[in-house]
């Protein structure tokens, strides 16, 4: 797979990215030059990408910070772990997610929701200051075309432990966040330098599907694509001097697509910033 070439010595910060699409986007991004920096749970599990970018282009900038999104003390560490180094971000990559996943995070919501969204709301509050001083900046977040099955967010619910007996459904509503999120960023963030995308990656075969019950795994996995053509709209978005003007808009197949009449609305957008301030102060 090939990327725009983008300016070496630049800074991107990517959640989840030892497996999947994550772990794809960080090669990828580490070999053009960017200094990279993977969070996730586990040094054990990221261990193979470093050696491997490291192979492959043995002056690589590639690093791991630890981070549990479920976890608002583990999100603040990373943070101020990557704020401590005094380095520029240009680049954050929110990948990280989970789906099919039955629980209650430890931060007290629902397991997607709190993880793809709460999580996520809170490591871009805690860099944005520096994501801003960065300028021209890029803020990607991985969403999915799941979202065009929630039809609102029920704001109970979302605090409370998983209802149905899949996840799915709340899988859907975390992901109706994610676009929602990355639209009202992108008005807020209007005239900084810093543009927002979120994406559909397509259904990727990787382990964001971990959780799914076993009968419904392997058979979903035959209609999945890799986490190589995965990949392709986070490093468009991610890279792209094609888009570099646009922002808060919706990808698919490196194309811009509407989203849901839900997602598109700006009232709800804005109410589910200020309930997420709320909820991580």
């Amino acid at each position: 797979m090939t990327t725009q070439p983008i300016q070496t010595q630049r800074v991107a910060l990517i959640t989840g990215a030892n497996t999947g699409i994550g772990r794809v986007t960080a090669y990828e991004l580490a070999l053009t030059g960017v200094h990279v920096f993977v969070a996730c749970r586990s040094l054990q599990r990221t261990q193979s990408l470093l050696d491997e970018v490291r192979a492959a282009k043995p002056d690589a900038n590639i690093e791991w910070l630890a981070l549990d999104l479920a976890d608002f003390q583990s999100i603040r560490q990373c943070a101020q772990e990557f704020l401590s180094r005094g380095l520029p971000l240009h680049l954050l990559i929110n990948n990280a997610g989970l789906a099919a996943s039955k629980g209650r995070t430890p931060s007290g919501f629902e397991l997607s929701f709190g993880v793809n969204h709460v999580g996520t709301f809170l490591l871009t509050q805690l860099l944005l200051e520096r994501i801003r001083h960065s300028a021209p900046a890029r803020i990607v977040t991985v969403a999915s075309r799941a979202h065009y099955r929630a039809k609102g967010i029920d704001w109970t619910a979302v605090r409370e432990s998983t209802q149905s007996a899949t996840g799915l459904p709340e899988y859907c509503v975390s992901k109706l966040a994610n676009v929602l999120f990355s639209a009202e960023l992108a008005r807020r963030l209007q005239g900084t330098g810093v543009t927002t995308y979120s994406l559909h990656p397509g259904v990727v075969a990787s382990d964001v599907w971990r959780s799914l019950p076993w009968p419904l795994r392997p058979l979903i996995k035959l209609f999945m694509i890799s986490p190589q053509e995965g990949a392709k709209t986070t490093l468009h978005c991610a890279t792209s001097p094609d888009v570099e003007k646009e922002t808060g808009l919706y990808y698919d197949k490196c194309q811009v697509k509407r989203p849901s009449r839900v997602a598109s609305d700006a009232a709800l957008a804005a109410e589910l910033w200020q309930r997420s301030e709320d909820w991580v102060r």
